[in-house]
């Protein structure tokens, strides 16, 4: 994670953004904290990584990079404005222990925020931020399966805020993100698909932090968090309204460091 001191809404570059509706910098603050501890109270071990002014948007480590196996595949970000992130992203990794991968010359490829694993398959949206070139090649340098999702509401930019692994074979979904064929795809692959709705998908419901059988969202989903509980999931509600400002919410906001095909790890 990183901490939010220099976060604000100072470009445009989704929808969501909008730099006459500015982040309230003290509420941000709590919430940002809020999550943390919340991780930290259900046995997540949070490392830091140091704020830089002019950087806003490198409080949003999901997109650092995909962490798989030891390896960190970085981030080439589409808009010039992200990045200057890279460097930052790319040092802290490397000086953990990762190795540090490159995506494609020529192509973008945003990290987590784009790539999710569920069961030993990778999920990659594309279309808005990342190359379906990038997330193929990514794939066979890793050596796992990969079936590209294209993207199509522009709300949804990232397939981080339209769909959440939750488990092998089970996941959160917004199907209006994807087009006719990503919503096959994932209906055949996925047998237990969690649909959110227009409403809580709007809330970054589908933006969440899964460990274990924990799952913390926005607040403002209870529709997802009742159906969760029917499954067996604890869904936890936090605050992340001065992030959606910016197009994100509480998975935004960290980078799973032990790989993103960790989350169904753990079940207990």
């Amino acid at each position: 994670m990183c901490p939010p001191d220099h976060y604000g809404i100072e470009y445009e570059i989704n929808p969501w953004m909008n730099t006459k509706r500015q982040v309230d910098h003290t509420a941000a603050v709590s919430q940002w904290n809020a999550l943390h501890t919340k991780l930290q109270d259900l046995g997540a071990r949070v490392s830091l990584l140091q704020p830089t002014q002019g950087l806003p948007d490198l409080v949003f480590t999901a997109n650092a990079a995909l962490i798989y196996r030891g390896q960190a595949v970085v981030a080439r970000f589409k808009h010039p404005q992200r990045q200057g992130e890279e460097p930052y992203f790319r040092k802290w990794l490397a000086s953990h222990g990762y190795t540090v991968l490159d995506p494609l010359q020529d192509t973008s490829f945003e990290g987590s925020g784009d790539a999710l694993f569920c069961d030993d398959t990778l999920y990659a949206g594309y279309r808005m931020r990342s190359d379906a070139k990038a997330m193929q090649e990514i794939g066979v340098r890793l050596g796992v399966r990969v079936i590209p999702l294209e993207l199509v509401h522009p709300e949804y930019y990232h397939i981080d805020t339209c769909f959440c692994p939750l488990a092998i074979g089970e996941a959160i979904y917004y199907p209006d993100a994807f087009d006719e064929y990503g919503r096959t795809v994932l209906q055949e692959l996925i047998p237990k698909l969690v649909t959110v709705s227009p409403d809580e998908a709007a809330r970054f419901a589908c933006n969440a932090v899964v460990l274990g059988r924990q799952v913390i969202t926005n607040t403002g989903c209870d529709q997802l968090h009742a159906e969760l509980a029917k499954r067996g999931y604890q869904p936890h509600a936090t605050p992340m309204d001065e992030f959606v400002k910016a197009g994100g919410s509480a998975k935004c906001l960290t980078l799973r460091l032990d790989g993103e095909e960790a989350a169904a790890w753990k079940q207990a």
